[in-house]
C-alpha cells in the first residue's frame, strides 16, 4: 500500500474509492445472509478504519491528512455552530427505534467509522492528490465525487426511493464543498470527520412517520440552504491560501 502511494498518490486515492464501494455493496448482501442488521457493514467498516489509520500513523501522515487540531480560531468558523444544525437534521421530525437493539449498535459503529473512511479517503486522498495541480479543480471534483458516490444507495439493496438518493446525493456534494473548505483553509478534517459520523450516525433514530415526499424534500432543501450559506461565509471568513486558483 506504501509503494502504491508513494509511487502515485491519485491512483491510491481512486482504488481506495473503488475498494471502498465494492466493500460497502458486498456488505449489504452479507447483512441479508446473516440477518443481523448491519453486521457485516460495521465489520467491514472496522476493519477498513483500522488499516486507514495504522497506514497515516505509521507513515506520519496525520497532519497531512488533517487529523490534527486547527489553527485558525473557532470563532472564524462561527464556533461550527452551523455543523451542529447539519448533524442533529435527522432528528427535526422526531426520535424513533428502526432497528433491532443489536442492528442499532452495529449501525452506528458503521456509520462512526463512514464518517472517518469517506473523509479521509474524499477530502484526504483524493483532495490532495489533484490540489497539487490545481485547487479549485480538486475542490470540484472531490466534492461533486462524493455526492455521486451515495447513488450507490439506490443500487445496492438500502431500500432507499430515488427521490430519497437524489435528495441525498444534491445534499453530499453541497457538503462535500463545505467540508472540503474547512479542511482546506482550516488544515484539520476532524471538524468534517465529527460532523458526517454525527450525521450518519443520528440518522438511525430519524422518524420518518408522517413525512411526505414533499416534506422530506423540503427537509433537504433546508439543510442545503444551511450548508450553502455556511460555506458562503467561510468563503469571506477564512483565510486564503497562496496556492488557491
Amino acid at each position: 500500500m506504501k509503494k502504491l502511494y508513494e509511487k502515485n498518490k491519485l491512483t491510491f486515492a481512486i482504488v481506495w474509492i473503488v475498494i471502498y464501494c465494492f466493500v460497502q455493496s458486498l456488505a449489504n448482501s452479507l447483512n441479508e445472509i446473516i440477518g443481523i442488521e448491519y453486521a457485516a457493514t460495521a465489520a467491514f467498516c472496522i476493519l477498513q478504519t483500522a488499516v486507514l489509520f495504522v497506514f497515516l500513523k505509521k507513515n506520519g501522515l496525520f497532519e497531512r491528512y488533517g487529523l490534527c487540531r486547527s489553527l485558525v480560531p473557532a470563532s472564524r468558523f462561527l464556533y461550527y455552530i452551523p455543523l451542529i444544525l447539519l448533524a442533529t437534521g435527522n432528528l427535526w421530525n422526531g426520535i424513533a427505534l428502526n432497528y433491532s437493539p443489536t442492528g442499532t449498535v452495529c449501525r452506528i459503529v458503521a456509520m462512526l467509522c463512514v464518517g472517518f473512511l469517506e473523509e479521509v479517503i474524499f477530502r484526504g486522498f483524493l483532495f490532495k492528490a489533484i490540489a497539487k495541480e490545481s485547487v479549485s479543480k480538486a475542490i470540484i471534483i472531490s466534492s461533486v465525487t462524493f455526492g455521486i458516490g451515495h447513488i450507490i444507495n439506490l443500487l445496492n439493496g438500502s431500500g432507499m426511493t430515488l427521490t430519497e438518493n437524489l435528495c441525498q446525493v444534491i445534499f453530499a456534494i453541497a457538503v462535500g464543498f463545505l467540508f472540503v473548505l474547512l479542511f482546506h483553509r482550516g488544515n484539520s478534517l476532524l471538524p468534517c470527520i465529527l460532523t458526517h459520523s454525527a450525521i450518519n450516525s443520528l440518522s438511525t433514530f430519524a422518524n420518518g412517520e408522517g413525512l411526505s415526499k414533499e416534506m422530506h424534500i423540503v427537509h433537504c432543501l433546508i439543510l442545503i440552504a444551511i450548508t450553502v450559506a455556511y460555506t458562503l461565509v467561510l468563503v469571506k471568513m477564512l483565510p486564503k491560501k497562496n496556492d488557491e486558483n
